[in-house]
């Protein structure tokens, strides 16, 4: 079962030591709805990431700002599929015009991942969340 946003940061603000954050993310990431494996097309693949990342989005309603989308995805890496699980917390759900007005990298911010992630992997971050305002501004559209 996937973890709502709400539940996640109360968790966080429970968790002071970095590294029980960083246990608490990976646990994220394995309490993740698994992607099926025909789903981890080339389509679907994240660029810019240095691990493997995969992000379906499912259009319900629309087109337009009303547009709500669902997202399912999955990595080759335990941390980072605990970050794929923190944005789908974010943005699953949502409407488009949610999404666009959506600024992920305060909330990341505000869980202090931002300072312990490595700038490779907040370059990654960066390309999954564009993915999925792309996602969202082409339902909108």
């Amino acid at each position: 079962m996937n973890s709502s946003l709400d539940e996640i940061v109360a968790n966080f603000e429970l968790l002071e030591d970095w590294d029980d954050r960083y246990r608490y993310l990976i646990e994220l990431g394995r309490s993740l709805s698994p992607l099926p494996e025909d789903a981890h097309t080339d389509a679907n693949k994240v660029r810019g990431c240095a691990s493997q990342v995969w992000l379906e989005a499912r259009r319900e309603g629309g087109p337009g700002p009303g547009t709500h989308l669902h997202f399912a995805g999955d990595s080759d890496a335990h941390i980072v599929r605990g970050l794929v699980a923190l944005a789908l917390a974010i943005y699953s759900g949502r409407t488009a015009q949610e999404i666009l007005a959506t600024d992920a990298f305060a909330i990341y911010e505000s869980l202090g991942l931002a300072a312990h992630l490595t700038p490779q992997r907040s370059n990654g971050v960066r390309a999954m969340i564009e993915r999925i305002k792309s996602d969202a501004r082409q339902a909108a559209a």
